[in-house]
């Protein structure tokens, strides 16, 4: 880091003294911290509220670098070596101690102990850490990983284990392409991701494990809620999630899909539901919440609706070598290593780093501000601003309505998608859930009778088609045309990529 650099004002990485502090405990717990987090650099010659160089007087330049460097040695466990410089500034001196991010941690001062004498960087100032954070920096100062270490007070069976293996498969083949070429997970897998662990030659839950299964023994749960205005001060709805990651994932997001805003986009006679933030950009944060959250801190991902924004909040503070800048690149740095890997495997993560930056690409497409990123010194909060505005674009795209409007031909626009069964029924409200209360219950066309009369109109239709069609994710379209298949008003014909769907009836008449 430039001297210039440097002056430009206190930071989370750099912190002023205009001359060492006759206790030494008030740099040497910001050695700590530095040490404890990305690194930094205590500067002293600096005034910090002017940012006036007052500098060190150049009889005492060496022995007070000498001080300093003996204080952070002699202070700091384990050992903190600092490189001390010292720069000319317009004819003053300064001196410069850099603390490089530690591998042993967590680094505490020693007369205080680990417990009182473990510091960190928050926004920019030191504070004490909490016993979650200290935990937190003893995983990384292990080189484990949070998830792969033994849940102490959990035992499981030959048979939990298949089950969570079933589990795992269904996933992966619900998510995938091709379910024929996913292969199923084994107790051998479970093994090498560290799902499990070999204790005694028996073997044993990791953390990961309980996760997976949704055992309590890891706290995993989601809070979501719904508020008036920009602020918390007034909920209008609050739903809390607990269970599996999978059950998380999909009732977290159906939870949003609910309670924001949508339109619809007309191409011809097909009509298709258009939300105001992209559904997938909404599916990809949850999912990166829930497997890269720190599961030692005990507090929950939150999911807050607002007025203007949606924001979600994951906990814990950024693994050691990642920065938001960094996450905003594509830098991918895995907390869980377990999770992760189970993630990948079930098609929930596709490209290490890439889902940070397909979200803010899919929020850049749908015309609104690019997400904001906040905190990572003990939580991470992304907010993605919505569109408030109820118009018609000139491409035909109505924005900004709530799911609780009937256009005037019969086609409901606005029901929230917990009123609705698959095959677009509308089957009830509970005052629980319901963001539109005064929403009609009313019978729509259904999604099999719009496939059927695309069907209808074209020789055969692709899986993209018929998202397009419906407006809904490739999962759902997939399940229509199965059900249509599987009663028989539809054929299935090819297979992988190439697959497509004809109507039964026009299969028939081509064969005789």
């Amino acid at each position: 880091m430039s001297i210039e650099t440097l002056l430009n004002g206190e930071s989370k990485n750099v912190e002023y003294k205009l001359t060492p502090p006759s206790r030494s405990i008030n740099y040497t717990k910001t050695a700590v911290a530095f040490a404890n987090g990305q690194g930094g650099c205590l500067v002293f010659g600096v005034e910090d509220q002017t940012l006036r160089v007052v500098g060190i007087a150049e009889d005492k330049v060496f022995t007070v670098m000498d001080s300093i460097s003996d204080a952070i040695v002699n202070s700091c466990e384990p050992m903190i070596i600092p490189d001390i410089t010292m720069h000319d500034v317009n004819g003053k001196t300064v001196i410069v101690a850099e603390i490089a991010p530690g591998l042993q941690r967590p680094y505490h001062i020693k007369s205080l102990g680990q417990e009182q004498g473990t510091f960190v960087r928050v926004a920019g100032t030191t504070r004490q850490a909490d016993q979650p954070t200290i935990r937190e920096l003893t995983i990384e100062g292990s080189s484990r990983s949070f998830d792969q270490v033994q849940c102490l007070g959990l035992s499981i069976t030959e048979e939990d284990i298949e089950t969570l293996c079933a589990n795992l498969t269904k996933t992966a083949k619900d998510n995938a392409e091709d379910p024929a070429k996913v292969k199923t997970v084994t107790e051998k897998q479970l093994l090498q991701w560290g799902v499990l662990a070999e204790q005694d030659g028996r073997l044993v839950p990791t953390n990961a494990y309980a996760i997976l299964t949704g055992n309590e023994a890891v706290r995993s749960v989601v809070q979501c809620g719904v508020f008036k205005g920009t602020t918390k001060a007034v909920f209008v709805d609050r739903r809390e999630f607990v269970g599996t990651p999978q059950e998380l994932i999909e009732e977290s997001y159906q939870y949003v899909l609910r309670n924001i805003h949508m339109g619809a986009r007309f191409k011809g006679v097909y009509r298709q539901d258009v939300y105001e933030i992209p559904p997938d950009a909404v599916r990809e944060l949850i999912v990166n919440a829930i497997v890269h959250r720190s599961y030692i801190d005990h507090s929950s991902i939150q999911i807050a609706i607002y007025d203007d924004r949606l924001e979600i909040t994951s906990p814990g503070r950024l693994p050691m070598g990642q920065t938001i800048e960094r996450m905003k690149r594509g830098y991918s740095k895995i907390r869980n290593e377990a999770l992760a890997s189970a993630f990948e495997y079930m098609g929930y993560i596709e490209h290490w780093g890439s889902g940070i930056l397909r979200v803010m690409q899919e929020v850049r497409d749908a015309g609104l501000p690019e997400p904001e990123f906040l905190g990572g010194d003990t939580d991470l909060r992304i907010n993605i601003y919505r569109n408030g505005s109820e118009t018609v674009s000139d491409d035909g795209i109505v924005t900004g309505l709530r799911r609780d409007s009937l256009s005037d031909d019969g086609i409901v626009t606005g029901l929230r998608r917990d009123l609705l069964s698959d095959d677009g029924i509308v089957e009830g409200v509970t005052s629980k859930t319901s963001a539109a209360p005064n929403a009609a219950i009313a019978v729509v066309p259904s999604q099999k009778e719009r496939i059927l009369d695309a069907l209808r109109k074209n020789a055969s239709i692709s899986i993209s088609d018929a998202i397009r069609i419906l407006g809904v994710q490739e999962r759902q379209a997939q399940r229509i045309l199965k059900s249509l298949v599987e009663e028989g008003s539809a054929v299935k014909i090819g297979a992988a990529r190439a697959t497509r769907y004809a109507e039964a009836k026009k299969r028939t008449e081509l064969h005789e």
